[in-house]
C-alpha cells in the first residue's frame, strides 16, 4: 500500500473509531467515504450485475459493516477489514443466485394470472356476500360459531376451543360439516 492508501487507511480507521465510540457525525462521514469505494469494489468485481443488484449488494455490505463495527480493532488495517466484509458479501450474493437459478424454470411465455374467468369464481355475482350471509345463518349454531372464530376472525385451534368451551377435534369437525354445508348451499341457489 503506497503512502496515499495509508493515510486513507489511517483516517477511515479514526472515523471507524469515533463512531465505536458514538460519535454519529464520524459514523456518516466515514459511511459517505465508503460508500463510492465500496460501489467500485463490487462494480469491479461483479461486472455482469445490474446497477440495481450493484445496489442491493451494497445494502448487503453496509448492513454487513453495521452489524460488524463492534467486532473493528483500530489498531489492525481498516481496509483489509472491509474489503474482507464485502467479499464475503459478494460471496454470499453468488451463492444465493446460483441457488436461486438452480430452482428456476425458464419458460417462453408468463402464465397470466387468473386469466380465466372460472379462477374468478368469487368476482362474479355468483356468489353475491347476501347470498353467503343467508347460507351461514342456515348452519347449525355450532358450525356458524366454529366458521366465524376460525374462519372469520382468524382463531387458531386452541383459542377458539378456549373461548367456546368445545374441544380441539369438535372444532375441527364442525368447520369441515360447516364448509361442506356452506359449499353445498351456494351450488345449489347459484
Amino acid at each position: 500500500m503506497d503512502q496515499r492508501g495509508a493515510d486513507k487507511d489511517r483516517r477511515l480507521a479514526n472515523l471507524m473509531r469515533s463512531a465505536q465510540d458514538g460519535d454519529r457525525t464520524a459514523y456518516t462521514r466515514l459511511l459517505g467515504e465508503l460508500v463510492p469505494l465500496l460501489r467500485r469494489v463490487v462494480r469491479h468485481q461483479r461486472r455482469m450485475l445490474q446497477p440495481q443488484d450493484v445496489e442491493d449488494l451494497m445494502q448487503d455490505i453496509l448492513l454487513s459493516l453495521h452489524a460488524a463495527r463492534a467486532t473493528y480493532d483500530p489498531k489492525r488495517p481498516f481496509l483489509a477489514w472491509l474489503i474482507t466484509i464485502a467479499r464475503n458479501r459478494m460471496v454470499d450474493n453468488v451463492r444465493r443466485y446460483a441457488r436461486r437459478s438452480a430452482n428456476e424454470v425458464a419458460v417462453e411465455q408468463l402464465p397470466e394470472t387468473f386469466s380465466s374467468d372460472g379462477a374468478n369464481v368469487f368476482a362474479t355475482s355468483r356468489h353475491d356476500p347476501e347470498m353467503l350471509r343467508k347460507a351461514m345463518e342456515d348452519l347449525p349454531r355450532g358450525q356458524r360459531q366454529a366458521i366465524e372464530m376460525l374462519k372469520l376472525h382468524e382463531m387458531s385451534l386452541k383459542q377458539a376451543a378456549l373461548v367456546s368451551g368445545v374441544s380441539v377435534g369438535a372444532l375441527k369437525v364442525a368447520v369441515h360439516r360447516a364448509m361442506r354445508a356452506l359449499r353445498k348451499a351456494l351450488k345449489t341457489e347459484a
